[in-house]
């Protein structure tokens, strides 16, 4: 421990040479040369040991480590940051700026009930500190509390009205909130204030969408590639390792990418691609290392797909998820693909057309495979729409409801175990790497990790807990074997698969695609967090090495 500076007489000689490091640091942070000031502030530091202690005020040395972590977390060194805030904290205790970056440090590795408390502890130095209030803003989002985070914002929002990037983040969170009205309200005001602001009227437009009016989402899409057809994230450190291409479609599933390109160490540009027209995009410089296709459903995206294909051609760079191999991946194409596959139960699949005839009596007479039999629209995902179907009259009756659908009809399997649970599970696939994502236990057929009662049951969570630290709990040798099968004839970059184990052993294949969701903010199975993490990091590491390969 350094002692107070009153312990000893303070070396005036030292003195100004620490203070003169601290603006050398400062210089070269502002002109942009973060490794340079870290070194010279780390050089500082050095030289406090060569002193009597106590001869150097304790806030001269906690600024060094403070203006030393501010560098290192513009350089994207995360962990050597928090130690130097920590260090600067444990000197001086009420540095605010210290606890609100220490929090942004925990935002940003995932630990977004950790940064809230930082964000508490800084308010408590400084109720007003602007950076503080809006970051916790970010946090409480990212934990889903929707309606502390309005709050905070309409308080932030009273106090500067013209800021519109508040009323931006407040139609995000009316958004989550399903306040459609109040969403469009304050995109509407975030674009006023700034009418470059295309990403609001791409809010906008989703909102519409969401709401069922395609005409209204279409237009506010177009109006939003007039003002700025790439909207641009900028990279969490500076400079950028890289620069990636981010391809989706509004009107089609895409992979969810939110979490996946957070405080990223790359910038992204996203270019929406819309049902009629084609964006002629120049890319200057040449400084896209790799495009990233987010178009992601093979039924949703049949015509953008091939458009998608063409622009990433033409930019003749290294894509992830090509857009041929997205669509390949219709539920009756993946059935087909891995036909076969030993230890492999693969249900059977067939496409009904929309517009087909289906009398009730050719149904029960001769249905493609066994009653009961499950159904759903062709590009739907998760429980919406997706039933068990115990005879042709109820089949005809569920096809009839939505004529101008394609349907799937897929052959039921039970799936239960022993104890009379069904369990799903789901992996994600990263280049090379088989992640473990989650475990979803119940007593229904038709499972999904947050409509089961898993945070009632310990056991049930114990369970998921060993999966995610070890898969080989629940599959062998032969079930790898089989998932590793998968992920040859899938062939795509990020994908993932829901799947399950029979009585005989086999391995279940529910579904493969890349359209499932990786999420943070899991509360309620707080061990699921660092398997997350390693999905995402796994993703950028991917990038990363294709990037370098690519340079």
């Amino acid at each position: 421990m350094i002692a107070n500076s009153l312990a000893a007489e303070p070396s005036a000689e030292a003195r100004e040479r620490l203070s003169r490091c601290v603006l050398v640091g400062r210089e070269q942070f502002a002109a942009g040369r973060t490794a340079d000031a870290a070194a010279t502030y780390r050089d500082g530091l050095a030289s406090v040991a060569d002193v009597p202690a106590g001869s150097i005020p304790v806030e001269i040395v906690s600024d060094l480590h403070a203006n030393l972590a501010n560098a290192l977390l513009v350089a994207g060194d995360l962990l050597a940051a928090a130690e130097s805030y920590k260090a600067a904290l444990r000197l001086v205790p009420g540095l605010t700026a210290c606890w609100c970056n220490l929090g942004n440090v925990h935002l940003r590795t995932g630990r977004a009930q950790d940064a809230i408390a930082l964000y508490l502890e800084a308010l408590k130095f400084d109720p007003g500190h602007w950076p503080t209030r809006t970051n916790l803003v970010q946090a409480l989002v990212a934990t889903r509390q929707h309606l502390v985070a309005k709050a905070l914002l309409l308080e932030l929002i009273a106090e500067r009205p013209g800021e519109g990037r508040l009323h931006h983040e407040l139609g995000k969170v009316c958004f989550e909130l399903t306040e459609m009205d109040q969403a469009i309200r304050h995109f509407e005001a975030a674009f006023a204030t700034n009418p470059a602001d295309a990403e609001s009227v791409y809010w906008i437009g989703a909102v519409a969408q969401a709401r069922g009016d395609d005409i209204a989402a279409q237009e506010a899409y177009a109006r939003a590639a007039q003002i700025q057809p790439l909207i641009r994230r900028p990279a969490a450190k500076s400079p950028a390792d890289f620069r990636v291409l981010a391809l989706y479609a509004p009107f089609a599933g895409n992979t969810p990418s939110s979490f996946l390109f957070k405080d990223t160490d790359f910038e992204t540009d996203t270019l929406a691609l819309l049902p009629s027209t084609m964006p002629e995009i120049t890319f200057p410089n040449d400084d896209i290392a790799l495009v990233v296709n987010l178009i992601s459903d093979a039924d949703q995206a049949a015509d953008v797909l091939p458009r998608a294909a063409d622009l990433a051609a033409r930019l003749g760079k290294r894509t992830i998820n090509e857009p041929a191999g997205i669509m390949r991946t219709t539920r009756d194409a993946v059935a087909d693909f891995l036909l076969g596959m030993p230890g492999c139960r693969i249900p059977k699949i067939q496409r009904v057309k929309a517009g087909e005839n289906h009398p009730v009596a050719a149904l029960e007479a001769a249905p493609p495979f066994p009653f009961p039999l499950l159904v759903r629209p062709c590009g739907t995902h998760g429980g919406d729409d997706f039933e068990k179907i115990a005879d042709g009259a109820a089949l005809a009756g569920f096809l009839a409801q939505r004529p101008g659908h394609d349907h799937y009809l897929i052959e039921y399997v039970d799936y239960r175990s022993a104890d009379g649970y069904f369990r799903k599970y789901r992996f994600i696939f990263v280049g090379e790497q088989i992640l473990p994502y989650h475990l979803a236990i119940g007593r229904d057929w038709k499972l999904h990790h947050d409509s089961t009662d898993m945070e009632d049951h310990a056991w049930m969570q114990q369970e998921e807990a060993a999966f995610l630290q070890d898969p080989t709990t629940a599959f062998n040798i032969a079930h790898q074997a089989a998932l590793r099968a998968i992920k040859d004839r899938i062939g795509l970059d990020f994908f993932g698969i829901d799947c399950g184990v029979d009585a005989a052993g086999d391995l279940v294949v529910f579904e493969v695609n890349a359209s499932m969701l990786v999420h943070e903010g899991n509360e309620k199975f707080p061990y699921k967090d660092p398997f997350v993490q390693k999905i995402r990091t796994a993703f950028h590491d991917m990038l990363r090495t294709l990037a370098d390969g690519a340079a």
